[in-house]
């Protein structure tokens, strides 16, 4: 069984290694190279209706599964305490209807809280700035 060695960091690195996963808590999210080798980065982003993440002080743990459908390799599998555990291939018509569920689950989260009336805090909004500059300074970096 294949180990990913996790690696919690404020700012996600532009080449990864493979076999790190890498955690920012600070801009909620995942990377790491494809489980399969094929050398795709997936990006995980830790939300309440993308990944969530547990973290046992040993090993962390994602749900849902990691289904990688937009690349060639459709590669699908869980990460579970740092371990990748292979999941069953998914034919199109179960990706369809998983994507419809997902797009569903999305719209009443948020219809639900937008009726709640929730509001970004400041330190909310100072962080999503701070990304946002941060994409494109790296952006512009890569244009040099």
């Amino acid at each position: 069984m294949k180990t990913l060695k996790v690696e919690f960091v404020e700012f996600i690195p532009e080449l990864l290694s493979e076999g790190i996963l890498y955690i920012s808590m600070k801009y909620k999210t995942a990377r790491h190279k494809c489980a399969c080798g094929c050398g795709n980065i997936v990006i995980m982003p830790i939300t309440p209706t993308d990944w969530q993440l547990k973290y046992n002080g040993k090993g962390v743990t994602f749900s849902p599964s990691i289904g990688n459908w937009n690349f060639d390799c459709r590669s699908h599998y869980w990460i579970i305490g740092n371990e990748i555990r292979w999941s069953n291939k998914w034919d199109q018509m179960q990706i369809d209807r998983n994507r419809e569920t997902d797009k569903q689950n999305k719209k009443n989260y948020f219809e639900e809280n937008k009726s709640k009336g929730k509001r970004w805090s400041w330190r909310q909004l100072l962080a999503f700035f701070n990304a946002i500059l941060i994409c494109f300074a790296t952006l512009s970096w890569l244009m040099v």
